[in-house]
Order: structure tokens, then sequence, then C-alpha cells
């Protein structure tokens, strides 16, 4: 369940102009389309649809540090434009994947999410910028995950839609095997 939350919470903070943990390991690498790329130094990017519609336009997320490191403390702070007003009811569509695997699919209350970066519905429109601090989990297993939420209005308008693609590999410097005897 840590992870879910971590997950959710790493999202929201990209979301948050409307609304972590990635996962983390060491020596790992971010897969990154720079046409799609939310701009700022973090491995989100946008959904490979259109964002003509979108209600939420995002400036900028930064992570600090980028990549993030297990058992550290991770800042997200994130920028954008509320076309509209989001009100109670919007919704994120969640999935996580390992690999091939899907660790989790989910629909989840947009309003409860972003009360995890200290916001709450009604989201009104204008610029809105967020910070928020994250403590990253010690252990993540090493492999490809990968994160998409699609988030709508309770009316099913598009807000916008994100992704990030995270590679882990363990380092093997701390390696019992790797030790000199």
């Amino acid at each position: 369940m840590r992870f879910a939350t971590a997950v959710i919470a790493f999202l929201s903070a990209g979301l948050a102009p409307v609304g972590a943990s990635v996962l983390v390991q060491r020596d790992q690498s971010v897969i990154v389309n720079d046409d799609l790329k939310v701009p700022g130094d973090s491995p989100l990017e946008l959904c490979n649809k259109s964002h003509d519609d979108d209600i939420v336009i995002i400036q900028s997320v930064d992570l600090s540090p980028n990549p993030p490191q297990a058992g550290k403390e991770l800042v997200i702070k994130a920028t954008g434009t509320v076309k509209e007003n989001i009100e109670k009811g919007a919704y994120v569509l969640l999935q996580v994947k390992y690999g091939l695997i899907r660790l989790i699919s989910t629909k989840a209350d947009l309003c409860e999410q972003i009360e995890n970066v200290d916001l709450e519905c009604p989201i009104e429109k204008g610029v809105l910028s967020i910070t928020k601090s994250v403590e990253l989990p010690n252990e993540i297993p090493s492999g490809k995950y990968t994160v998409f939420a699609d988030v709508y209005t309770a009316d099913d308008v598009p807000i916008t839609c994100l992704t990030a693609t995270v590679v882990f590999s363990r380092s093997n410097k701390n390696s019992f095997f790797n030790l000199e005897l």
C-alpha cells in the first residue's frame, strides 16, 4: 500500500496544477520522449494524444534530486495553469506496470489525492504552484516501471494525461559478492 501511495503522491504533484515517490533504486535511468516531455527536471511526459482540450496546462515539474534516490527526501515543484474550475467528482485512472506486469490499476478520486499536496477541491482557475516533499522508500525491486495517469472531471472532460517511465538497476558496488576478502 505504501508503494501505491508513493506513486499517487508523485503523480499528484505532477497533477498539482490541478492537483513521491517515483520508484527508486540506485543507478536508475529515465526514458524520455522529448516531444511529449513535461518541461522541467523530471521523467514526466504528456500521454501520446491530443491535449488541446485539457483543462490543465503544466508549465513545469522539477524533482530534486533527479534522478530520485532511495531512502532520500524527494522535493517536487510543479507549476501550471488551470483553465476552468475543477470540482469534486474529478478522478484519475492510474496504472503502474513493472515491465509487462500490471501492479496497480485503479480509479482514484482526484480531490482526495490532491490532499497529499495540500490542495483541496474545488481548484480555482488560474496559475497554481506547489512544492511537496516526499520520503522515498529504501528498497524497490530493479526493473522498468511505467506509470500512467489519465485525469478527468466528474463530467469526463479531460484534465490532463501524464506518464513516466523509470528503469531501476541495482548497484553492485555494495554487494556482498563484490567485497574483497
